[in-house]
């Protein structure tokens, strides 16, 4: 029986690469997302092609039940989860407060804080019986600096960030790895800055940063330290890094 990475937010950027490199290193990489049916599979057509085992499904995971479903059904009919990723984005775009209505600011709070404690309270107990796992959180630059325009994403990512030390405070004892991964800095993702800027807007911005410029963040790579991590003994864990291009500012140096 393989070991299995389960991964929520498998679009075409991070999480799909996240299955994929697990897939390559010999887990059942069980991908999960909102909508696109067809992309995902697709995204698991290219994992057995290349030789990895791989299932996908579509969970709308605010909807109740929907994630520990998908768990208890993974841990029953496919494996233990060895590995899981929560990879689900919380960015509801820029709003000032005043434009921000209490069901915007709570949708960035239950994908970017509520939905991380339901996939824990429902994998944690079950990782702490086997004495290990891996929890590996995607999260962003809003959840060490709040901006104008971010309230709800700063709080949902600060939450998330806060949530991560507090899972690790209890479980890291008893052999579960949690680890807090800020992206500070555009991905080279179709379906997320892609989405966002549109294929035109998104094209020129490949050509002038990203490509054989590597000023965009490319997903594989990303996926490759997700890796990394999960791969590390518990004398040397990592429990918080930030990932950027060689070429952008750091967090803590913009204004």
């Amino acid at each position: 029986m393989k070991p299995v990475c389960l991964v929520i937010g498998a679009g075409a950027g991070i999480g799909g690469n996240i299955g994929k490199r697990f897939a390559a290193e010999g887990h059942h990489a069980v991908l999960c997302r909102r909508s696109d049916e067809e992309g995902l599979n697709a995204l698991v057509a290219e994992i057995e092609a290349a030789g990895g085992s791989a299932s996908g499904h579509i969970l709308n995971a605010i909807e109740d039940g929907a994630i520990e479903e998908r768990i208890a059904a993974v841990e029953a009919d496919v494996g233990p989860i060895e590995v899981a990723a929560y990879n689900l984005g919380a960015q509801i775009g820029d709003r000032k407060l005043e434009e921000t209505s209490y069901k915007q600011f709570e949708m960035g709070w239950r994908l970017g804080t509520f939905g991380l404690f339901r996939l824990a309270h429902a994998v944690c107990p079950l990782m702490e019986e086997r004495g290990k796992g891996t929890i590996l959180v995607t999260s962003a630059t809003a959840a060490v600096r709040g901006n104008a325009g971010q309230h709800s994403h700063a709080a949902a990512m600060g939450g998330r960030r806060m949530l991560c030390q507090s899972l690790n405070a209890q479980f890291g004892p008893k052999g579960i790895h949690v680890a807090h991964i800020l992206i500070d800095g555009a991905v080279d993702a179709p379906d997320t800055l892609g989405k966002m800027l549109g294929p035109e807007r998104f094209q020129e911005l490949r050509e002038a940063r990203g490509m054989e410029h590597d000023g965009l963040m490319l997903p594989e790579r990303i996926a490759d330290t997700y890796y990394h991590v999960a791969q590390q003994h518990r004398s040397a864990w990592t429990h918080e890094l930030d990932l950027r291009s060689f070429s952008d500012l750091a967090w803590w140096n913009h204004r």
